[in-house]
């Protein structure tokens, strides 16, 4: 177990102070992730206390500071069944002695004939080693992503009699089979969807259970980043000394779209000069490096990989325009609304974008910034050149956006909304009855 000193937290929810809730995700902390971890630190400020339980361990080089902040009692599920077979042996036993076990079996099963793989199993693994080890006072779970973290919260709900809810983001809600995302909403007690798009797919996909699905938009907690610096340059891309500074920040995965922009990029015309910086890793690096070096754009690209979030709002601050194609990936994987976007926003730096996903619910083309459509390099290319050379739209579709974020997109009207479901269901109301488990689990050791 790992515990991260605390802030000073702020007055309780109105109604009394909530009981602490489990908040269960796939891998914790992750950089790409700030937006969850904006939202526990701000639940935190308002009275609430989580223990957070993580599938993986981190592998990000750097943490954000938002991540020293949170308060949280941070705990780690065996990744594979493998690496601690005694906490999972614990867990049937106890599950055999004290926990539903019978309805939960036939729910996996159920599961397995439709999904037979290993990840199947250990999500079950996982789920006997977290009912068992849970705090007893425990009443709710709160997991994000539907997938894999939601099938082991499902489990976990099940055996021990506990509601649970969920936070669905992007690539959960378009590469969760049918079946399954319609099955772990109905047993859900209420979710939340971060974007229209996947909040009217969730919705479709549930049927009766459409109701329990609300959208409750991310938004940025401005407090968090600078004024935006003092945007007066005037550069055109026709002095080589001089040339537009693009940036990109994003795991390099298909989805991301980085592809298109270096053929985008290889088709400007040689005369108009400009600089690129991405900032992000991925297993698609080291090929898009490749690609860039066949296209002979290397000399004009910074790599920079993983970098802490000072060190993206510096590179934010530095640039003249935001670039980011998404695009689907191979496995329907999709972004919702990349809160990257949002960020750029925060510094009036202007994007290029795609009109895809969640996208087009916050870039207006034309308005506060562009919008091609996803996968056209050539469109891209078109936007790209035409933003290069001209300051001026630069400077007003960045404006635009800042208005637009400070309007529409700050996150105190969703968590206000995440606050009123929370402590409703901590404290039992809002989903079916709960039972704490009849025999607490033995206290978890340091380390874990």
């Amino acid at each position: 177990m790992t515990t991260t000193p605390s802030a000073a937290t702020a007055s309780p929810p109105a109604g009394g102070t909530p009981a602490r809730i489990a908040i269960v995700l796939k891998g914790y902390p992750r950089l790409s992730e700030t937006f969850i971890a904006q939202e526990i630190l701000e639940l935190e400020r308002r009275g609430f206390a989580f223990d957070i339980w993580s599938l993986r361990r981190p592998t990000d080089r750097y943490r954000h500071p938002m991540h020293e902040e949170i308060a949280a009692r941070l705990l780690y599920l065996p990744e594979y069944l493998k690496d601690d077979p005694r906490r999972v042996w614990k867990g049937l036993v106890h599950a055999l002695r004290h926990l539903a076990w019978r309805p939960t079996l036939r729910l996996f099963l159920r599961d397995l004939r439709r999904d037979p793989s290993a990840g199947r199993l250990r999500r079950l693994g996982q789920a006997l080693v977290l009912a068992r080890e849970i705090d007893p006072r425990i009443r709710h779970l709160h997991v994000h992503f539907l997938h894999t973290p939601g099938s082991v919260t499902r489990y976990a709900a099940r055996l021990t009699g506990r509601s649970y809810s969920f936070s669905a983001h992007a690539k959960d809600i378009w590469t969760t089979p049918e079946w399954e995302r319609a099955e772990k909403i109905a047993d859900a007690s209420w979710g939340v969807a971060c974007t229209a798009d996947g909040w009217n797919e969730l919705r479709r996909v549930a049927g009766p259970a459409a109701g329990r699905v609300e959208l409750v938009y991310h938004g940025l907690d401005l407090a968090r980043f600078p004024s935006p610096p003092p945007r007066t340059r005037q550069a055109d891309g026709r002095d080589p000394a001089d040339p537009v500074r693009l940036v990109a920040v994003g795991r390099a995965v298909t989805k991301k779209g980085f592809d298109k922009l270096l053929d985008a990029l290889a088709q400007l015309p040689a005369e108009l000069h400009w600089h690129l910086v991405h900032i992000g890793s991925g297993e698609r690096l080291a090929g898009l490096k490749a690609q860039a070096e066949r296209l002979g754009l290397s000399e004009r690209i910074d790599w920079r990989g993983s970098q802490a979030q000072t060190a993206v709002v510096a590179a934010l601050r530095e640039a003249d325009l935001f670039v980011l194609p998404s695009q689907p990936g191979e496995d329907g994987d999709r972004d919702g609304l990349p809160n990257v976007l949002m960020e750029a926003a925060t510094q009036a730096l202007p994007a290029i974008s795609t009109r895809f996903a969640g996208v087009p619910e916050f870039i207006d083309d034309g308005v506060n910034g562009r919008l091609v459509p996803p996968g056209d390099a050539e469109a891209l290319a078109g936007a790209l050149a035409a933003l290069i050379g001209d300051a001026p739209q630069r400077l007003r579709l960045g404006a635009a956006a800042l208005a637009r974020l400070t309007a529409d997109f700050t996150f105190d009207a969703g968590i206000d909304r995440l606050e009123a479901r929370l402590a409703a269901s901590s404290q039992g109301a809002g989903g079916r009855p709960v039972a704490p488990p009849a025999v607490p689990a033995e206290p978890l050791a340091a380390g874990r």
